[in-house]
């Protein structure tokens, strides 16, 4: 095993560290952390609790992993942290540990791009392939899929869920669930169409994406709520044989907080 450990850092007797791995001047790690092979920490990384961490990961200084959440309620419980591989995390990242009113778990997937200053809150759950940049903050109970994509300063209100492929502009404040591929942006946030680009990294069809387009503007357009439209048969029998659309019908009907709007 090879570990390259900076003496000022300090590692509490019973954690476990993989092969490979480099940590940096003045980190912390905690007794319950596990880290995988080939991770990296720059410098004054602090990672506690009952913290999981796959395999090639990169924390940059100021990393703040596994530590209390931001919840009165919350007693010191051993709750966790699990973090996949392939993620880099930028300088002042934070990632809390769950509480215990859902299933206690925090989770972030693999293949992560974190800029500077995001923020993870207690009970979040975030897919494969996500990038957020500088300054986005996810409240408690946050879910958001794979690929989604959103720019610096966005801040996601709790239990709301982005969908995957989602494109989120800018300082949006998400308040409201934004379905799959969907581009939205704004305060408060609003669909503005389709992440049409996204659909096509994906290796969708073009048939595929101009039915989910079609399948937009339908319920826009439709004096139903888009619950209401997506569980009216009529509507999605002319759909019946797009997954992807299967898929936005499904996260419509479980939406707990409701869609954001659509633009105007």
């Amino acid at each position: 095993m090879s570990v390259e450990i900076h003496p000022t850092a300090i590692i509490e007797e019973g954690a476990i560290l993989g092969n490979n791995i480099k940590i940096g001047p003045y980190c912390l790690i905690g007794s319950d952390v596990k880290i995988g092979d080939d991770c990296k920490l720059l410098s004054h990384v602090v990672i506690n609790g009952h913290t999981t961490i796959g395999n090639n990961n990169e924390f940059h200084q100021f990393c703040s992993i596994g530590v209390p959440p931001q919840d009165k309620s919350y007693k010191d419980e051993p709750t966790r942290t699990i973090i996949g591989d392939n993620n880099l995390f930028r300088e002042n990242c934070t990632v809390h540990r769950a509480t215990t009113k859902e299933n206690h778990e925090t989770i972030i997937g693999n293949n992560g791009y974190f800029m500077t200053g995001v923020h993870f809150a207690h009970d979040c759950k975030v897919g494969d392939n996500v990038t957020l940049a500088n300054g986005t903050m996810c409240a408690g109970h946050v879910k958001i899929g794979d690929y989604v994509q959103m720019g610096g300063a966005c801040g996601v209100t709790p239990f709301c869920s982005v969908g995957r492929g989602a494109f989120i502009g800018a300082a949006s404040a998400i308040d409201k669930d934004v379905p799959q591929f969907c581009a939205a942006l704004g305060n408060r946030i609003k669909i503005k169409g389709v992440n049409i680009i996204g659909m096509r990294r994906r290796g969708y069809s073009k048939d595929e994406i101009s039915e989910v387009v079609e399948f937009y503007r339908m319920m826009d357009a439709s004096a139903l709520s888009p619950r209401a439209f997506a569980n009216h048969p009529e509507n999605m029998d002319e759909y019946k044989n797009n997954k992807i659309i299967d898929e936005i019908a499904d996260f419509i009907r479980e939406s707990e907080v409701g869609l954001a709007p659509f633009m105007s």
